[in-house]
């Protein structure tokens, strides 16, 4: 596992460092300017290397970057923004090392400067902010930062693509899309969040001996999702492997009903029941034939009556767990029905889709529940929730996806980078992609929730790693079938087979998706 930090998470653990290592920061500096030099070398081994630095710290490692690369008889150009003697101590210092070793260096102040000296190169250094932006970045800044983005030079960003958020991935004016972001001690949140991913190229996490200490958020490796797994004994019977009770569907989306008990059996429940309006169980019958389905009492529009909420309560109690919520409509007896059952319920629940959209008035229910409890909102569901819009969850996911969780109740903010929060941790899921971007996935993924509670997982690691097979099996889909022909109905399918490559990688190998250099395994980019 390892850790994404925030600009003040990844502040502090240079405090700690410079405390308890009793180094200089200009020290700190010369690691992560040596590691940057190093990946340049990788991404362009020959041709004209343009620095381009700002006045902060994240300048003084491209300074520490040049005099590295021109030691190496690279043809090396600094274009700052700034002065050097206006920079904080250490990057004045590595500064004027790097203008002593021969480094040439230029003052830039416009687009066009920008652009006319990056022409012919064959890799520019992106050194301009580095960690603690917020909001835009402003002129000469922004010219600048446009005129690295339309170079089509291969760029190798300092900590953070220039013009990404740190915290949040926010992109709010021009921001360079890097080949190779360096990334040092750990990556920051804006690179794992969306749309700033999208603007960091491949992630190299540096090691330059910071402190470690716990951050925002959590990547989980293949050992750490391996450890949650559920394995059956041996003389397992099916009700020892959890009994899923599916509370889904209407005429209009029975299919929705069926998709989750896929999700509930291929994730290994022993036991699932189906519980469906009485006019889509002959639909679901025709698609499920080991799961035992139901059908209860109806409106005249064919979603569940108010008065089925009693035969659910006692049906319940023969079961490990209940997902409640796909594709239920919001009629009024569904509204009904799932306020009841989330207000009474005393056994593990998956709220999902519109099991969520009936509590947009009544979220305290969800506090208020004793059981587990894991939602599984996308922004817009979660919006309702918390009264917000869609684009303002997307703004700031890693704050909206613990705003209604706690140590009882996960919260699963589905998208791009699944964030799984229980409040106090969040893991953000690596796997997946835009073919699981269809109608009916997210049902798949409810029924995968239900049969971890059900099988006594915790709802922090119930929810993420049944995130991460799904989206696993969704990539392994997207494998077979391409990404644009991948439907709903292929997941459950390609579910048996995520598991399998789980289980085949639980030695030594942890896969967290970023490489490391730095690292006792390779070379020191330590030296000054």
């Amino acid at each position: 596992m390892i850790h994404g930090w925030t600009t003040a998470e990844a502040l502090a653990a240079e405090e700690r460092t410079l405390a308890t290592q009793r180094v200089a920061p200009i020290d700190l500096m010369r690691r992560a300017g040596a590691a940057l030099a190093a990946e340049v070398r990788r991404v362009a081994p020959d041709g004209r290397v343009t620095v381009v630095v700002g006045k902060g710290n994240n300048g003084g490692d491209g300074w520490v970057a040049a005099r590295k690369l021109a030691g190496g008889w690279r043809d090396v150009k600094v274009l700052a923004l700034d002065d050097p003697d206006a920079s904080p101590e250490a990057a004045r210092i590595a500064a004027s090392e790097a203008i002593s070793a021969g480094v040439l260096w230029a003052k830039i102040t416009t687009e066009g400067d920008a652009e006319q000296a990056i022409t012919g190169s064959a890799v520019v250094v992106d050194a301009l902010f580095g960690v603690g932006l917020s909001g835009a970045a402003r002129e000469p800044y922004a010219g600048v930062i446009s005129a690295i983005a339309r170079s089509g030079v291969p760029v190798v960003s300092a900590d953070m693509p220039s013009g990404v958020e740190t915290d949040t991935g926010r992109v709010l004016g021009p921001a360079v899309t890097a080949d190779v972001t360096v990334t040092f001690g750990g990556p920051k949140v804006g690179l794992l969040m969306y749309p700033g991913a999208a603007h960091a190229g491949e992630v190299v996490v540096a090691d330059i001996g910071l402190e470690q200490g716990a951050g925002s958020v959590e990547i989980w490796g293949r050992r750490e999702y391996a450890s949650v797994l559920p394995r059956p004994a041996r003389a397992a019977h099916k009700s020892e492997r959890g009994r899923v009770l599916v509370v889904a569907g209407s005429l209009a989306f029975p299919g929705a009903a069926v998709l989750a008990a896929w999700g509930a059996q291929r994730m290994g429940a022993g036991y699932v029941t189906v519980a469906v309006p009485e006019s889509a169980l002959h639909a679901v019958h025709s698609k499920l034939v080991s799961a035992v389905a139901v059908g209860l009492p109806e409106n005249p529009s064919h979603t569940f009556a108010s008065r089925a909420e009693e035969t659910l309560i006692e049906l319940s109690g023969d079961h490990d767990a209940v997902v409640v919520g796909p594709g239920l409509t919001l009629a009024r007896g569904a509204v009904l029905l799932t306020r009841r059952l989330v207000k009474e319920l005393q056994r593990p629940l998956v709220i999902d889709a519109d099991g969520l959209n009936a509590l947009v008035d009544a979220t305290d229910s969800i506090a208020q529940r004793e059981a587990v409890t894991v939602i599984t909102p996308h922004p817009g569901e979660l919006g309702r929730l918390l009264g917000m819009s869609t684009a303002e969850v997307q703004a700031d996911r890693l704050s909206c996806a613990s705003k209604l969780a706690s140590p009882h109740c996960a919260c699963v903010l589905k998208g791009a980078r699944t964030l799984i929060s229980d409040g106090s941790r969040t893991v953000v899921n690596m796997t997946g992609g835009p073919a699981l971007a269809s109608a009916g996935t997210g049902d798949v993924l409810a029924g995968m929730v239900g049969t971890l509670l059900a099988q006594g997982v915790a709802p922090l690691g119930a929810g993420a790693l049944a995130v991460y097979i799904h989206g696993l099996a969704g990539d392994l889909a997207a494998s077979k079938l391409t990404e644009v022909c991948v439907t709903a109905e292929d997941v459950p399918n390609a579910i048996p087979y995520a598991v399998a490559e789980l289980c085949e990688e639980q030695g030594d190998r942890d896969d967290v998706p970023f490489r490391t250099i730095g690292s006792a395994k390779e070379e020191s980019p330590w030296p000054n």
